[in-house]
């Protein structure tokens, strides 16, 4: 059985990154191990390193490796060039990740009593199946990611507060308003659910990428990315993403531009409002050409659900996850 994986480099300073992050008993083939612009050797160090093997440049996890009760190896990859050794450890994740359209929007909180974009939420929404849970992030004032909707919370401005006096209030459902790691330390306690990131905009371009880096240093720093699809309505924010990691999976929301656009630009899909594909009918089947996946938000009429369903668009964002699940089931 194998694996391979590919590596290419974060920023200026080199280091291995992974083309994905997964593996299955069905895939034994996942990437190629590169460090652009570096005349490198890759070797593997850790714990794990015997459970894989290198071969021209390939990963390869051995025959026999993939246990059932396994969720999760932590294999570090090390670069060495001439100017030094360089090294990286990623969580590589059993796929085992749900297929069924459902994103629950801020999470499942709407028919379950708990506060959207919470823990909570999210873990309802793993609860319930959802292939995906959307969550919100903003930046405080001292660079700290946070998770909600709106700019601003309980009569506070994010950007202008603090990240210690945001994460001390409480939220409808009686917990603390969550930061980026906290969050995504809960959703990573299993393979099931996505995590669907959607990066908001704000003041201006300089803080919008400075948000892009910081959220990206706190899933580099947790081995999160497996579990991460990343969306959002600012398309510097997008293509700021893929500069960072061109191997990220990024979905476009703001729905001003075309699946030819989009597909141009190397984006994974879109992910555009309900009304939109309304407007351009021909657009979910030139997505569809384009091998881009395709989202439609925040749909929760059971007409609209069901007419999306029989378009077998890849997802659908909506409040009603339930109601989705229980129509998918029939």
């Amino acid at each position: 059985m194998i694996i391979f994986f590919s590596l290419i480099s974060f920023s200026t300073s080199a280091q291995p990154v992974l083309s994905n992050h997964t593996f299955s008993n069905g895939n034994n083939q996942v990437g190629l191990l590169s460090l652009p612009g570096w005349d490198a050797k890759f070797k593997l160090s850790g714990a794990n390193a015997g459970l894989f093997r290198l071969k021209a440049n390939k990963l390869y996890i051995l025959k026999g490796s993939i246990k059932p009760e396994i969720k999760w190896f932590d294999l570090t990859i090390v670069a060495e060039t001439k100017s030094g050794s360089f090294q990286q450890t990623f969580r590589l994740v059993k796929d085992e990740f749900i297929r069924n359209s459902v994103i629950a929007h801020r999470g499942a909180w709407k028919n379950t009593g708990v506060a959207e974009n919470s823990i909570a939420a999210l873990q309802q929404a793993i609860r319930l199946g959802c292939q995906g849970s959307e969550f919100d992030v903003h930046m405080s004032v001292d660079s700290v990611p946070v998770i909600n909707h709106d700019p601003t919370i309980q009569g506070q401005t994010i950007y202008t507060s603090s990240s210690a006096k945001l994460m001390a209030l409480k939220l409808a459902s009686g917990e603390n308003m969550p930061s980026l790691e906290s969050f995504l330390k809960a959703g990573m306690t299993q393979n099931n659910t996505k995590l669907i990131l959607e990066i908001k905009p704000t003041i201006n371009k300089e803080r919008a990428l400075q948000l892009t880096k910081k959220v990206m240093d706190v899933v580099i720093k947790l081995k999160a990315q497996a579990w991460i699809d990343y969306i959002s309505f600012d398309y510097a924010i997008c293509m700021e993403l893929m500069r960072l990691d061109p191997y990220v999976r990024v979905a476009y929301l703001n729905g001003d531009k075309s699946p030819e656009m989009l597909a141009a630009d190397k984006l994974w899909g879109l992910d555009y409002n309900q009304s939109v594909y309304q407007k351009n009918p021909d657009w979910i089947a030139q997505a569809k050409q384009k091998g881009l996946t395709i989202n439609a938000w925040t749909v929760n009429d059971p007409a609209l659900l069901k007419s999306f369903l029989d378009q077998k668009i890849d997802f659908i964002t909506t409040n009603e996850p339930e109601l989705l699940l229980k129509m998918i089931t029939k």
